[in-house]
């Protein structure tokens, strides 16, 4: 291989020597790992979906989508491969912004994330909400590039890196916790940095009875 909620189970430390997961080691550069080849995305065709278990889908073009309300943001980020960098900036949308704009039916518990080229990741709708998630369209004020997943990437900060799906397309919202694609590969239905979640087996050690598997 390439490389390689409900509630939150511990204060996860933002300052001091304690911000460092375990397991991880900080690095001062942002290195590249993909599943498979970088898809080179036209603008004028790209769009951004919320599908699923909406009473009604929405979809944005490039343009609508950036005259949607933006931050910034500066998330620590720790990939599964061990490395974690501290303090990025970024420019993008709320995901709370974007779930204003659909209403969501009662079983909608779960989302996938989907991408341009065909990756797939799950998260549980609670690891999406409340100031947690965002699409990223710029990397420290520059056009987010594709090797980064531009030019929009799903990131989620407090879980594994892989959960932040690059290039992403849409988000389908749903009933059940989908694997998406590392996730049938053996590797974490969560991802958080904190418990060392980086395999299935990882989860079993953890407390995770909020979410439906």
């Amino acid at each position: 291989m390439p490389f390689i909620n409900k509630g939150f189970h511990a204060k996860r430390p933002t300052e001091g020597p304690n911000k460092l997961p375990p397991g991880q080691y900080e690095t001062q550069d942002f290195p590249v790992l993909t599943a498979g080849p970088t898809p080179r995305i036209n603008l004028a065709n790209w769009e951004f979906r919320l599908e699923g278990l909406v009473e009604k889908p929405v979809k944005w073009s490039w343009n609508e989508f950036n005259a949607l309300p933006q931050q910034d943001f500066n998330p620590d980020i720790h990939c599964v491969t061990k490395w974690s960098k501290f303090d990025t900036k970024w420019r993008g949308v709320s995901l709370d912004t974007l779930l204003e704009h659909v209403q969501l039916q009662p079983e909608a518990e779960f989302a996938l994330a989907f991408s341009y080229g065909g990756y797939t990741t799950n998260l549980p709708l609670a690891d999406l909400r409340n100031g947690q998630a965002f699409i990223g369209l710029q990397y420290e004020g520059k056009p987010l590039t594709p090797e980064h997943g531009g030019p929009a990437r799903l990131v989620v900060p407090h879980l594994y890196f892989w959960k932040s799906a690059k290039w992403v397309q849409g988000l389908r919202l749903m009933g059940v916790n989908k694997p998406g694609f590392w996730e049938e590969a053996g590797y974490s239905m969560r991802g958080d940095p904190w418990q060392e979640q980086r395999y299935g087996s990882d989860d079993d050690a953890a407390d995770t009875s909020s979410l439906r598997l």
